[in-house]
This record gives C-alpha cells, sequence and structure tokens, in this order.
C-alpha cells in the first residue's frame, strides 16, 4: 500500500467523523465504481456486496485491501440474505445503502437478448431485484439510499420502478426524488444516462435535490433522454437536478481523456502484445488537462505509469481499423473491407468468374461476415473531438463497438476505465474479458463522487 494511500484514508476518515457521515453499505456493488465515488468523497466502506465473484474481488481489492482493510467485500446473493448475515464495520452514524440492481431486464441490451433466447424481459426475475434492495434497507433502517439504473427501467411493462420504489420508502418515513442524469454533464467523458434515485429520513433532509452539472455539450446535442423526457416530467417524484451558477465547462472528450495514455498498437503491422493487467508502461506525455490529472493523482501522487494496457488481438481487423475515420461505423466497415478484398486480388491476380474460389477464400479471411442491415452500431470508431458514446458490459465478449481514435485497435482496458473515469491506480487484477464487462457495467467513479458530494450536504 502506498504511503498516499494511507494518507488519503487517513484524511477521509477524519472528514467522516467530523461531518459525522453514516458509512456506505454498496449493495450490487459490481467492480466498486459507486464505492470510489463515495469513498473519495470521504464515506467510509462499511461493505460491499454483489453474486459475481469476480467483480467483488476487485471491488475488494480497490476499496479495502488498497487500506490494508479485509472482509469488507461480499458474495452473496440477495435474494436469499439478510443484512444481518453480512458482517459490517460498526457505524454510530447509520448507514447509507448505494448502488442499483443489475439492469439487463430494463436495459433494451437485456431485453435484446432474452428475446434472441426464447424469452421475455417480464419474466426476467432479475426485474423484481428491486423489492430484495429495498428490503434489505428497511430491515436495518437504513439513513438514506442512493440506487442507480438505466432509464428504461421507467417502463417496465408499464411499471415505472423508480416511482414504485419513491412510494415504498414514503411511507416508511423517506423523503424521495428520482432523475436521470447524464455523466458527461458530471465530467466524466462518456455519455451515459442513467436513472438516480435517492430515498433519505426526512429528519435528515425534507425534500430530496440532485447534484447541478458541472459541464454542458457546446453542441446542444440531442439525447436518448432529452428526447423523452416531457413523457415522465410529470411524474410525481420526478425532479431536475439544480441548475449550476456560471458558465459549465464543455464536455470532456475523448481525445481529452486518452491523449496521455501510452502508444500500443500504432500501425496495423504492429506485432501484437498481450499485455498482463499488472504490467505498467510510462506515460506517453505529461497531464495535458484537469481530466488526465484527476485521474492520475486520484489516490494521491501520480505514479508516472499506467496498468491495463491489454486490447483484443482481432487480427483480420486491424488493417479496416486503420482505414476507418473518426464516427465510422459497420456501412463504413462493409465498404472498407470490399475494397480490400478487391484491391487483394487484383494483386494476386484472381478475376471473375475465373478464381471465384481462392476470390471466396480471401473474403473469408478479409471481410467481416457479418448482417450489414442489423449491424451498423456493433462497430463505431470513437470521434476525439466529442465524449464516447455509452460503454456496455459487452465490451466483455468484444470491443467493435469502441474503437480507438487514432489507434487501428478496440480500445484497452485502461482505456475503456478512463471513458468511465476509473482513476489510474485503480486495479483490475482479472482477465481482460473480465475486466471490459466489470467497466461496462459500473457506475462512472466521477459520476458517483459528484453524487455522493451533493448527499454530504444533507448532513452539513
Amino acid at each position: 500500500m502506498h504511503m498516499s494511500d494511507v494518507m488519503y484514508k487517513a484524511f477521509a476518515n477524519i472528514e467522516s467523523d467530523t461531518l459525522a457521515l453514516p458509512a456506505i453499505i454498496d449493495l450490487f456493488s459490481g467492480c466498486g465504481g459507486f464505492g470510489t465515488g463515495f469513498d473519495s468523497a470521504g464515506f467510509s466502506i462499511a461493505a460491499g456486496i454483489d453474486f459475481d465473484a469476480a467483480s467483488s474481488q476487485t471491488a475488494g481489492y480497490n476499496l479495502h485491501e488498497r487500506y490494508g482493510e479485509r472482509h469488507g467485500q461480499h458474495v452473496a446473493d440477495l435474494t436469499d440474505i439478510s443484512l444481518s448475515d453480512i458482517p459490517l464495520k460498526k457505524s454510530t452514524t447509520g448507514y447509507i445503502v448505494i448502488g442499483g440492481p443489475p439492469c439487463q431486464a430494463y436495459s433494451r441490451a437485456g431485453r435484446g437478448k432474452l428475446r434472441s433466447l426464447g424469452g421475455h424481459h417480464l419474466d426476467d426475475p432479475r426485474g423484481s431485484l428491486y423489492e430484495d434492495y429495498v428490503r434489505l434497507c428497511l430491515e436495518i433502517g437504513v439513513e438514506g439510499v442512493v440506487m442507480e439504473n438505466v432509464p428504461e427501467s421507467l417502463d417496465y411493462g408499464g411499471v415505472n420502478i423508480p416511482e414504485t420504489i419513491c412510494e415504498m420508502f414514503e411511507k416508511e418515513g423517506y423523503a424521495t426524488g428520482w432523475t436521470v442524469l447524464n455523466a458527461a454533464d458530471y465530467g466524466v467523458p462518456q455519455v451515459r444516462e442513467r436513472m438516480i434515485l435517492m430515498a433519505m429520513k426526512k429528519e435528515i433532509c425534507e425534500e430530496i435535490s440532485f447534484p447541478p452539472p458541472t459541464h454542458r455539450s457546446i453542441l446542444n446535442l440531442p439525447t436518448s433522454w432529452s428526447a423523452r423526457r416531457k413523457k415522465f416530467i410529470d411524474c410525481t417524484h420526478f425532479k431536475l437536478p439544480r441548475e449550476q451558477p456560471g458558465e459549465l465547462k464543455p464536455w470532456v472528450t475523448v481525445q481529452e481523456a486518452l491523449s496521455d495514455l501510452p502508444v500500443l498498437f500504432p500501425l496495423p503491422t504492429t506485432k501484437y502484445m498481450l499485455l498482463q493487467p499488472n504490467i505498467t508502461k510510462p506515460y506517453k506525455t505529461s497531464p495535458a488537462n484537469d481530466f488526465q490529472r484527476a485521474m492520475r493523482q486520484w489516490y494521491g501522487e501520480d505514479s508516472g505509469v499506467v496498468s491495463g494496457n491489454s486490447f483484443r488481438n482481432t487480427i483480420r481487423d486491424f488493417p479496416i481499423f486503420h482505414r476507418m475515420k473518426p464516427g465510422d461505423d459497420f456501412r463504413n466497415v462493409a465498404e472498407i473491407s470490399e475494397q480490400m478484398l478487391e484491391e487483394d486480388c487484383i494483386a494476386c491476380g484472381l478475376v471473375k468468374p475465373k478464381h471465384g474460389a481462392q476470390r471466396q477464400m480471401k473474403r473469408d479471411k478479409i471481410v467481416p461476415p457479418y448482417d450489414r442491415e442489423k449491424f451498423h452500431e456493433k462497430w463505431k470508431r470513437l470521434s476525439p473531438d466529442k465524449p464516447a458514446h455509452t460503454l456496455p458490459a459487452h465490451l466483455g465478449t468484444d470491443t467493435y463497438s469502441h474503437i480507438h481514435p487514432w489507434e487501428p485497435r478496440g480500445i484497452s482496458v485502461r482505456e475503456a476505465a478512463r471513458l468511465q473515469s476509473f482513476p489510474d491506480d485503480f486495479l483490475f487484477q482479472c482477465s481482460m474479458s473480465e475486466a471490459f464487462k466489470q467497466i461496462g457495467n459500473a457506475v462512472p467513479p466521477l459520476l458517483a463522487k459528484r453524487i455522493s458530494e451533493h448527499v454530504k450536504t444533507f448532513f452539513l
């Protein structure tokens, strides 16, 4: 454990005691993105609970073991336990529960996958996990709750899940409210819209409010939520975030997020090398902006090196990535690969129809065999002058949805972590696929930090 980690934790604990902040119980904690934000704001993490062992191992190291703490993270099924079954760090100021039930039953991607398997999202038992979430919170009378989920949870078979949860807590004496926040509005280099729900005991807070944005789109780009907001704005418990006085900063772009990270694969002919998670490389440059400084100094001093530099060996596609322009999707990929095929056939003297079999063999090696009518958004090259589009858990399967903006490859684990605002010293000591999946499922720590700093104001 670095001395800077010890000093940071000591300062956080002093601040927590001074403000008499409740300790945090992180339900459905995943790899610890939500907890990292609350930890950074001075809250003590009493325990994290998740069903997935690999995610729990990541959270356990970064939120507990790095500070010399043990047994802070627990692998458990929340449908089968009581919080009394979990050893919690004692807190004289009570607890706040953070986290969100798995979103697969609500999300478009999750619904599509269930349909492809012959099922229906309303039959997914994960859709009712919020009931166990509320049960566990009320069981110990928590001081407050901060829940996160996808905007699709606003209409689950005609049921507005956030409204339902607010009503459940309100009956038990909590002030409640929900909204939809875009991570890009809070300094995260990614357009990621998520429902955020808060419930606080009324003796702590009479009325729920949400943190004001710190950033804005200078292009006034429409988002999925901005197009749907009118449908929900009259809901009883819906609240708009407070407005920030003064000029807001522009959204953080992909260029601003990634430009200082190591060069890993400059040309499609570069020899591929799989770097293990703990192998570090020096930064390409000094930090060029506030976001890079925040990622490099989150835990204290900038170490000068960074881990998590692995990316996928998609050998067929490196030359295609090289020719793609920023913002290109699979429609452009189809044109590029067909042109590459024709160039190769001409160079080898393979003409139609005489060399049909040989040309087909080359097609199999060069042209991606995916449906060109349905696959448009599955491949996308990042635009350096915009925030990234939403990182999904599907990164655990492939990274075609987030192709590096200037190198001919998919993004690396660290680059995905940067786009989610995970600190550079946050370690993913797991397989590359697991790391990508954990990052795609996470709450961006910088968004969580903004939320947690706002929650602190309820206790001032």
